[in-house]
């Protein structure tokens, strides 16, 4: 499949020689479901995954990757932070924090790196699929990968 507009995930990707491919899809308006992204790539929804940037009061900032169809259990994510408690970071901080939109935000190529934490769902799969940087666009690469080029720990972050 052809790579998409290199976006700077994709970037990060091909200087650290991490095979990837990327699957484009339309976006008509603001609202974002993993269902949506699921039948618009041809993906299965347990591959997809989604990025949270969150603040701690011990961490300014952390990423949590979680799948697109689980909710984030924010004391799950303080225990795996060593934070007494995590808020989601306004969407309005967004942008300037990690150079991405929503919708389009990924772990991959942040202005800055901040701690990042993986679902433990993400053991179940060999290749995960996250936002290539851009809405419309994600990119597919190995678990282990991901975890390796983010430096990632792997915890339970969602509600059972």
């Amino acid at each position: 499949m052809a790579k998409a507009v290199k976006t700077n995930v994709l970037r990060h990707l091909d200087a650290a020689k991490i095979p990837y491919e990327t699957r484009e899809y339309a976006v008509e308006d603001d609202h974002f479901d993993g269902k949506l992204v699921a039948g618009k790539t041809g993906l299965h929804p347990d591959m997809i995954y989604k990025t949270l940037v969150l603040t701690g009061d011990r961490q300014s900032h952390l990423v949590c990757v979680i799948p697109v169809e689980r909710e984030l259990d924010l004391k799950a994510v303080a225990r795996a932070s060593g934070n007494k408690s995590v808020i989601m970071l306004p969407q309005k901080e967004l942008l300037p924090l990690t150079g991405y939109l929503r919708g389009g935000c990924s772990p991959i190529g942040m202005k800055k790196a901040f701690p990042t934490y993986i679902d433990s769902a993400a053991l179940s799969q060999e290749r995960i699929s996250v936002s290539a940087g851009v809405r419309g666009c994600q990119v597919i690469l190995s678990r282990e990968a991901l975890i390796a080029l983010t430096g990632a720990a792997v915890a339970d972050l969602c509600r059972a």
